[in-house]
């Protein structure tokens, strides 16, 4: 029997997975398989998967089982599951999801090919109704995320420079499926920087489960102040840099000024705080108070003139009081972060807040989410109020839409942010042969008026050098 060679792939979840689902889908594309957005059209499917939270993982259970009714068509031979749900829950999996013909844990990344080739698990287990599992224990995932076939536009990219995560925050599962931290080589990461920017990449986000810690399981450490600025002299043709994912507790006065002095480093840092009162970062064990944090935030401010602040929150935490909330809330309305992001507290049984007494009521952790919401829309909407009157650069995002051309400044990261909005109609001031619509380019603005959280402007100049 000839050996299927269409295959569609589905990535759920965070920047991380997506960096693994653009080097799986490279792997593919070298193994001679031909990539179709078409499902209907595929032979084999390959889903990687996010088991971060239950409602994620309920996601991809529910895809997995709508793409398995396709098998019934006879065109549809094989499901490959791939990810952190299949690293978490293993052959347990197929319990609830019968349609997978194999596994491959996050550890075993590189045995994509293997899996889509039925009948190829060598030296594997197939169990489990003859299931081809590729599922290994813990150890030093492999450096190399060059040559993938990137599913994020042209013009930026994701750069892990990092795995796993040695935090011990009680909330998380990450740890205990990722597994312990592993920091690329700085050759590596510069390398892979050339090559996305080679490709036509002009903004790289730089990730990890905990970014700030970056070198520590080196050498004991701290390596992230050194990369970003290899990063800032030696990649020819890059335009922005951003920082991704730090941890308050371990950000240093080295991290800080290298973003301040780095010219490529956008004033942009995204620092999940998760909370601000002190009992529930206790029972988190975020290793931090309000007070270092405020401190750390002030410092950060203060040093790095106009920086974009972005942070995530949990609301309803196991034992969270009104009075803690309250003091959430407060700091919310006063601190007035440029972007914010809530999640509501999700149970994890594999954890220790997960087994904590008092847990919230669904409802309260909802009204807690509205709540924190409703508070940082009138932060966002007055913070982007402020911007009106201002020039700045942006990048273009994509093509005209119903007259606006999508593009985002410095403040604005992909995917999670705000947009700025050009008015393409406005080209007064621009030379009469210029494409402004060309993704990718920066082009200098003018911020005219607010629409929600987006802003809109109108072009002033373009072809500026690169800069934030």
């Amino acid at each position: 029997m000839s050996q299927p060679k269409r295959v569609s792939f589905v990535s759920l979840g965070c920047a991380k997975n997506l960096v693994d689902s653009e080097k799986m889908l490279g792997q593919l594309v070298e193994a001679g398989y031909h990539i179709t957005a078409d499902e209907a059209d595929a032979e084999v499917v390959v889903i990687n998967t996010c088991g971060f939270l239950a409602a994620s993982r309920d996601e991809a259970v529910e895809i997995i089982n709508q793409v398995a009714e396709r098998k019934k068509d006879g065109r549809l031979k094989r499901i490959v599951v791939t990810g952190c749900l299949v690293q978490r829950d293993g052959e347990s999996l197929l319990g609830i999801a019968p349609g997978i013909d194999a596994l491959v844990g996050v550890n075993n990344r590189d045995d994509v090919v293997n899996a889509v080739l039925a009948g190829a698990s060598k030296g594997r287990k197939k169990r489990a109704a003859k299931v081809d599992q590729f599922l290994g224990e813990y150890y030093p995932r492999q450096d190399d995320d060059t040559a993938r076939l990137r599913i994020t536009p042209q013009h930026y990219a994701y750069l892990r420079i990092s795995e796993g995560c040695d935090q011990k925050c009680t909330f998380c599962t990450i740890p205990s499926i990722r597994g312990p931290m592993h920091s690329k080589s700085a050759d590596g990461i510069v390398a892979e920087a050339r090559e996305l920017v080679g490709d036509g990449v002009v903004e790289i986000s730089l990730i990890g489960q905990d970014t700030t810690s970056y070198g520590l399981d080196i050498d004991g450490g701290q390596r992230l102040a050194h990369i970003l600025r290899r990063l800032n002299s030696e990649v020819d043709g890059l335009g922005w840099l951003r920082l991704m994912y730090v941890y308050p507790s371990v950000m240093t006065d080295e991290i800080i000024d290298a973003v301040a002095e780095c010219d490529r480093v956008v004033k942009y840092i995204d620092m999940p705080l998760q909370h601000i009162s002190d009992g529930v970062l206790k029972r988190m064990y975020r290793r931090v108070n309000r007070q270092a944090t405020e401190a750390l935030l002030q410092k950060i401010r203060r040093r790095i003139p106009g920086v974009a602040l972005r942070t995530t929150m949990i609301a309803g935490f196991p034992g969270e009081t009104e009075k803690e909330f309250e003091e959430l809330l407060a700091f919310v309305k006063t601190f007035e972060f440029d972007a914010l992001g809530v999640f509501a507290y999700s149970q994890e049984p594999d954890t220790p807040a997960g087994r904590m007494k008092d847990q919230l009521s669904e409802e309260v952790k909802e009204e807690r989410v509205n709540e924190l919401m409703l508070a940082q829309q009138e932060v966002a909407f007055k913070l982007a109020d402020r911007r009106i009157g201002q020039e700045f650069s942006v990048l273009i995002e994509g093509s005209a839409e119903d007259g606006l051309i999508p593009s985002r400044h410095a403040g604005q990261a992909p995917q999670v942010d705000s947009l700025t909005w050009i008015d393409a109609g406005s080209t007064d001031r621009i030379p009469a042969d210029a494409d402004v619509a060309n993704i990718g380019r920066f082009v200098k603005v003018r911020c005219t008026s607010r629409e929600g959280y987006d802003l809109v402007a109108k072009p002033v100049s373009i072809n500026l050098p690169v800069i934030s």
